[in-house]
């Protein structure tokens, strides 16, 4: 019976590629804590979404972590080290190390912690080189998780959003269908009892020539591809003038998404 609950993280907990009905994204974390909240009391739930699109994990630990720490909830959500894992030349054996000292802040004062694993970057065009590196910086996380009795919500192992249609058009960030997956199994690890299964089999999709996929690719590439290397070349980063959503009301969060659906 969790009253509490803080998310920490990147645009993935922010809810990037899942805008509501004014623009501003829902995400995973939003839509689990709906089901969070329908556990207790009419009003007795409290959520706050630190996350903030492009924030590297020194910056989730300055920004994120004090605040997470000074309201001491019963549930934090951490997802961080994604973005550093994908800039060239990271270690992901490093960036372990500076996590793991995060975790040892929020379980001091949390009464749980739930970590995050990296997707299965296999069907993504720019980042499936990246695989190997992902996979290292997630088996780091598994260990960390072990040793402080963190709650893991493996995406690497949760096939659904292997479907391209999980998704957002970025093809970087989930769909509105791929955050509710994940909001899913996030309860399915915390052992509640889920409207749906999270891994559902999609509908069938017609077949797709290959003039389509190009056609895709090439529409890709020039929207979101060629100003993504443009930021990183100018030291820009997407959530420079972005603030975290704060306090949310789970009544909101719900009507927000009825108003999508």
């Amino acid at each position: 019976m969790i009253g509490s609950y803080v998310a920490v993280g990147d645009s993935f907990t922010e809810g990037v590629g899942d805008p509501g009905p004014d623009g501003a994204f829902v995400g995973w974390a939003d839509r689990f804590a709906v089901l969070l909240a329908d556990l207790r009391p009419e009003g007795d739930f409290q959520y706050t979404n630190l996350a903030v699109r492009g924030k590297l994990l020194d910056q989730i630990v300055a920004d994120q972590v004090p605040r997470a720490v000074d309201m001491a909830p019963d549930l934090i959500s951490f997802c961080a080290g994604g973005n550093d894992i994908l800039r060239p030349g990271t270690d992901p054996d490093e960036v372990a190390e500076r996590f793991e000292r995060a975790v040892v802040q929020l379980t001091a004062v949390a009464g749980t912690v739930m970590v995050t694993t990296g997707f299965d970057t296999r069907g993504m065009p720019v980042l499936k080189h990246l695989r190997g590196k992902i996979a290292t910086y997630n088996g780091h996380v598994r260990a960390i998780a072990d040793r402080y009795g963190c709650p893991v919500l493996d995406l690497w192992s949760l096939r659904s959003v292997q479907d391209r249609r999980a998704w957002d058009a970025d093809r970087l960030h989930l769909s509105p269908e791929g955050h509710t997956r994940v909001a899913l199994r996030a309860g399915q690890v915390l052992g509640l009892q889920v409207p749906a299964d999270p891994e559902q089999e999609w509908p069938p999709l017609p077949p797709r020539g290959t003039l389509d996929i190009r056609r895709d690719d090439v529409h890709w590439a020039r929207e979101f591809l060629v100003p993504w290397i443009g930021r990183r070349l100018r030291g820009e980063s997407s959530g420079d003038h972005v603030t975290a959503k704060g306090a949310l009301s789970p009544d909101d969060i719900r009507m927000r998404i009825a108003a999508v659906a």
